[in-house]
């Protein structure tokens, strides 16, 4: 895997009045221990964005407070429009429309064209109608406010409103959901961020670039000579099981080991099956896709969730390399994914297949 030094400290960034606040890090990397090409360097900003660890990596240290502005624009602006614990959101007067139309920003209206692609390309198993059902199972408030759990029972099972049911009216810059319809952008408004955010970046400020937002990753070119190292595991913030190297493209893992909670004596999790809203049975512990975009590496990690068994086969048919884990800690590798050891290139990454 090569030498990996990194010195930290905490840094103030100022910027036209603006103050960001994180973890800078100077990192040296070289993919071999004996290489004898120089090594890279490039500038990490660690952070908080949507409740999750946010970081922005840069191969040019000049760009790194201009790449932090855009990461705040693009965050502020999408929590705005989609967060379901604000009553001020879009989403939440959508729901409370009554079944009318209503003007929403270009923001909100890019999410949900997403939302409805990645709904269509899934196999309508990732539905951005389920946020009714997430609030019927208690996770009606930022997570970090039923991780102690939340009193209640198991809601009888019956199926979310569905993703045809929403009308986007682009030349109107209108929505319309059915009466009571609370969408939930959660399988990809945060990767459809890394990727705006990595594409303002690297076509602004003229360099390579790697936004994670709670480990839903987007790489935009040129990156560092051997490409943005990025560690694989099963848990947020635990010891990473493999590490790949990223040099375009998205990078997402979906799973159950972070966000669960108890619901009454019930444990529960936020994977929701569109069919009955209920939080699927549980097949994988984690599953970590490649593919084109984050969107669409976050949309293909979600359905495999809720896909289950059938999920390795429906990963390799569309061309996506994946790391599954069992509970019990099996992995099993389809689509083309590395090797201990090897990158994640261009040569093995063939596209999203939707």
């Amino acid at each position: 895997m090569g030498r990996r030094s990194t010195t930290a400290e905490r840094e103030q960034f100022h910027s036209d009045g603006l103050l960001l606040m994180g973890e800078l890090s100077a990192v040296s990397t070289s993919r071999h221990p004996t290489s004898r090409h120089p090594t890279s360097r490039y500038l990490t900003y660690r952070g908080a964005a949507f409740g999750v660890r946010a970081e922005v990596v840069v191969s040019e240290p000049g760009a790194l407070v201009a790449a932090i502005r855009l990461l705040q624009q693009e965050v502020e602006a999408m929590d705005g429009a989609a967060s379901r614990f604000r009553a001020d959101s879009e989403v939440c007067k959508l729901r409370d429309a009554g079944g009318e139309p209503r003007r929403v920003s270009g923001t909100l209206t890019a999410a949900v064209l997403v939302a409805l692609r990645m709904a269509s390309a899934t196999d309508g198993t990732v539905d951005p109608t389920v946020g009714e059902a997430m609030c019927r199972i208690g996770y009606d408030r930022d997570f970090a406010e039923i991780a102690n759990g939340v009193p209640g029972s198991l809601p009888p099972g019956r199926p979310v409103p569905g993703w045809r049911s929403i009308e986007v009216d682009e030349e109107a810059s209108t929505i319309r959901v059915p009466p009571g319809t609370l969408l939930d952008l959660g399988a990809t408004a945060k990767a459809l961020v890394a990727d705006r955010v990595a594409a303002r970046v690297a076509a602004s400020l003229c360099c390579g670039v790697m936004v994670s937002l709670g480990g839903d990753v987007a790489v935009a070119r040129p990156p560092p000579p051997g490409g943005f190292r990025v560690g694989v595991g099963d848990a947020a913030g635990g010891a990473a099981q493999t590490v790949v190297a990223v040099t375009d493209g998205g990078l997402a893992t979906s799973g159950v080991t972070v966000r669960r909670w108890m619901l009454g004596r019930r444990p529960v999790h936020h994977i929701v099956d569109p069919v009955n809203g209920l939080p699927v049975d549980v097949a994988w512990r984690t599953v970590s896709v490649a593919a084109a975009s984050c969107v669409e590496a976050d949309a293909a990690a979600t359905a495999a969730m809720v896909k289950g068994h059938g999920a390795p086969a429906w990963l390799a048919g569309n061309g996506l390399p994946s790391r599954l884990v069992t509970l019990g800690g099996e992995v099993v590798s389809v689509g083309g994914w590395p090797s201990a050891g090897a990158d994640l290139g261009d040569g093995e990454r063939t596209g999203s297949g939707r």
